[in-house]
């Protein structure tokens, strides 16, 4: 029992959100673990762009050049099909959130914690999903047809179509973040159960193919939402 107790303190020592140091600036601003962790995935993914499209060619173009525009094109065209000439603006958007919550969703195997485990981080990603899909919608529409299209398809449903708006940040944020945070449980469990052998084949589920599949769905969700705010 003893050992059971402690590794379930040894778990929630894990899930709690760590400060890692703090600003001396009014009274002190305390940063967490996982926004370091996102400042050091945000400077991963800065840095590879910057290597990536050195040297670009427009005649005879290298292999990574061509593996770098055959994985755009597959993005671009997959969001494209879905949003259509109103909604390629925001293109660049959805395929940054992909790369950026499948880097962080796996960031776990070189020994990082994900951020995305963390509440705050899913929040900030979502709003800042809802809040594209809203300016889509007035861009599209304008004032007066977004203000129209609370009471569609009949005015009964202003209501609804109004709570709308609070329920999709919270959909979007409670998916990402419950699919990572239990993936990140069962990681652990099985790491104190069997540390060498079990997690190896599931490591590459959850943190791989799991990760990159959470990445989609949000990006598609968002797309999605986006597509019904434009139409």
């Amino acid at each position: 029992m003893s050992k059971t107790k402690e590794f379930a303190v040894n778990l929630m020592e894990e899930l709690n959100v760590e400060t890692v140091f703090t600003i001396p600036v009014s009274g002190g601003i305390k940063i967490a673990e996982s926004v370091v962790v996102t400042w050091i995935i945000m400077a991963i993914m800065v840095g590879l762009s910057i290597l990536f499209v050195r040297n670009l060619k427009v005649e005879n173009p290298g292999k990574k050049q061509l593996a770098m525009e055959a994985g755009y094109s597959f993005f671009y065209h997959f969001f494209d099909d879905m949003l259509g000439e109103h909604g390629r603006r925001y293109i660049s958007y959805l395929i940054t959130i992909v790369w950026f919550i499948g880097i962080a969703n796996m960031i776990g195997l070189f020994g990082l914690k994900p951020p995305t485990k963390d509440l705050g981080v899913t929040v900030a990603l979502a709003i800042m999903s809802i809040v594209l899909i809203e300016y889509s919608s007035f861009h599209a529409r304008g004032f007066a047809g977004k203000l129209l299209a609370f009471a569609d398809p009949v005015p009964l449903l202003v209501p609804i179509n109004i709570l709308e708006l609070f329920i999709r940040p919270l959909s979007l944020c409670m998916r990402l973040f419950g699919n990572v945070l239990g993936s990140f449980v069962v990681m652990e469990l099985l790491r104190g159960l069997c540390a060498w052998v079990l997690p190896v084949p599931f490591s590459l589920y959850f943190d791989i193919f799991d990760g990159f599949i959470q990445a989609y769905v949000f990006a598609f969700l968002t797309s999605l939402f986006m597509k019904e705010a434009i139409e």
